[in-house]
């Protein structure tokens, strides 16, 4: 169900046109009924440790499903930050191969946590975003290349297995950070990259604090990570601390405390999506990308890049007064790097798309 079929399960629309996924998807009655679960259950029979622990598998089985994955080979985290910084964690970067290959578009989660790594001998070199910029950048001496699926500044849509393809090639890993477009792209990860990471807070449909990783199967074996916590051990409610004993499958990199009340509105959301289909939802987000695209032709208006996925970015003067604009007929959108994103999801019609051009029709002199 795509469009106007399930529009209103999405009270935002009720006073609001809402284009803004790639910030933070629009609240479903779903996960206002995952969090009252979770809540009623609480006051009903104190500690459900056991149902959490249930509930936490449930979303590991959801992300699996989502990314063509086994839930054997998907860790559970409660950032994208922090599963990189997981997975970064069991990474040498003594000798040679000490190098880490990231793009200009990548958020600053993987640019920060790449640069962090100086500290312990690595060297980062940041290339154009085109598989030809990676190609002269990656070579015997890279350890990691990184790599977003979907820019959060331009819309852009990464080639990622082209990049893959080329950091086998050299015997480096790669890890995709699909935040900006897993729920509105199909992604099937061991195509894609050796890591790949997202969360909850965007195109799937639930709130932040809750996010994952899929490993490539097998790589979980050449990987012990130094960033661990209780949930990671090997048995958890064995409650030891005689001794290191991660967990023999991704597990190894779930961390702390799982984040339940997130877990719960991130198995709605994932469930929404699955209930739609990612293809259906690309298909439908494709024609309302291609109306888009042909009003801003008509105004004169330019695109950051060429979208092939939900986001689109369009050149401004002033992209925060161009947000201010949309915000009073009731539009919700954002601004980066001088560009008014647009984000199309699931649950936008034609309508939305003709309601954001009419308004910045009104306001030529900010668009460039």
């Amino acid at each position: 169900m795509v469009g106007s079929a399930i529009r209103d399960r999405f009270p935002v629309f009720r006073d609001k046109i809402y284009v803004n996924s790639c910030s933070q998807g629009a609240l479903s009655d779903a996960v206002r009924g995952a969090y009252e679960e979770y809540l009623d259950g609480w006051d009903e029979n104190g500690a459900e440790w056991e149902h959490w622990v249930e509930r936490s598998e449930a979303a590991r089985a959801a992300f699996a499903g989502l990314l063509g994955a086994a839930p054997d080979d998907v860790a559970i985290q409660t950032s994208v930050s922090a599963a990189v910084s997981g997975l970064i964690s069991a990474l040498q970067f003594r000798g040679e191969r000490n190098r880490i290959v990231i793009s200009e578009n990548e958020f600053p989660t993987i640019g920060q946590i790449a640069h962090a790594q100086e500290l312990r001998g690595a060297e980062v070199v940041q290339v154009g975003p085109d598989p030809e910029s990676y190609a002269a950048a990656i070579d015997e001496r890279t350890a990691l290349v990184a790599s977003t699926l979907v820019s959060y500044r331009t819309g852009a849509v990464h080639d990622v297995e082209a990049i893959y393809r080329l950091a086998r090639e050299h015997g480096a890993l790669m890890l995709v950070d699909g935040y900006q477009g897993l729920g509105a792209i199909p992604v099937e990860a061991s195509r894609v990259g050796d890591a790949v990471v997202g969360g909850t807070v965007k195109y799937l449909l639930a709130s932040a604090g809750l996010a994952f990783m899929a490993l490539r199967p097998g790589l979980v074996e050449e990987l012990v990570p130094v960033q661990t916590g209780w949930f990671a051990d090997e048995n958890v409610f064995d409650m030891q601390i005689a001794r290191y004993r991660p967990h023999r499958s991704a597990r190894r990199f779930d961390a702390g405390t799982p984040p339940v009340p997130n877990i719960y509105a991130g198995v709605a959301g994932v469930g929404l999506i699955a209930e739609a289909g990612v293809p259906a939802i690309q298909e439908h987000v494709r024609g309302l990308v291609e109306r888009l695209l042909g009003g801003l032709d008509e105004l004169g208006a330019t695109v950051a890049a060429q979208p092939r996925g939900p986001l689109v970015a369009v050149r401004s003067t002033d992209a925060p007064a161009l947000v201010d604009v949309l915000a009073a007929d009731g539009i919700v959108a954002s601004e980066r790097d001088s560009n008014l994103r647009v984000s199309l999801h699931l649950y936008n019609t034609n309508d939305d798309v003709d309601a954001v051009l009419a308004a910045l029709k009104r306001s030529p002199q900010l668009l460039r």
